[in-house]
């Protein structure tokens, strides 16, 4: 059973930075991808970045790019979002799931789909006050 621990939520104020932490354990398949998303308030679940265990590729929903960065250690079987230059449109809770499926069709220049994603963590809260 695949187990998801999100952590590093918090609270800060715009133009701040946090780091987010994604503990994944309990993998029988070596082909996966991880991806973030995250749920503002009244607003439905969005994909916001996601990396591919086969060859590390990256993606990223315009809104982030080139404002937040996704990787992972794999000796600590650990994903990171590394969240600079965040807005109050940021805030809400930040979710890591894991696809078991294939990560060429997951992770994608489109960002990670909600649909294609299997093993989700409980969430952690971010909060960006303006």
């Amino acid at each position: 059973e695949v187990h998801v621990v999100e952590s590093g939520g918090g609270s800060v104020q715009a133009g701040g930075s946090l780091r987010l932490s994604c503990a994944a354990s309990g993998f029988t398949f070596d082909d996966y991808a991880i991806g973030w998303f995250r749920q503002a308030p009244g607003k439905e679940r969005e994909g916001v970045a996601c990396i591919r265990s086969t060859d590390d590729n990256t993606y990223y929903v315009d809104s982030v790019k080139g404002r937040f960065t996704i990787s992972s250690d794999n000796a600590k079987n650990t994903v990171y979002l590394q969240m600079n230059s965040l807005k109050p449109e940021d805030t809400g809770v930040y979710y890591c799931a894991v696809s078991e499926g294939g990560p060429y069709a997951t992770c994608t220049s489109s960002g990670p789909l909600e649909d294609d994603y299997d093993d989700w963590g409980q969430g952690t809260q971010v909060t960006v006050s303006s």
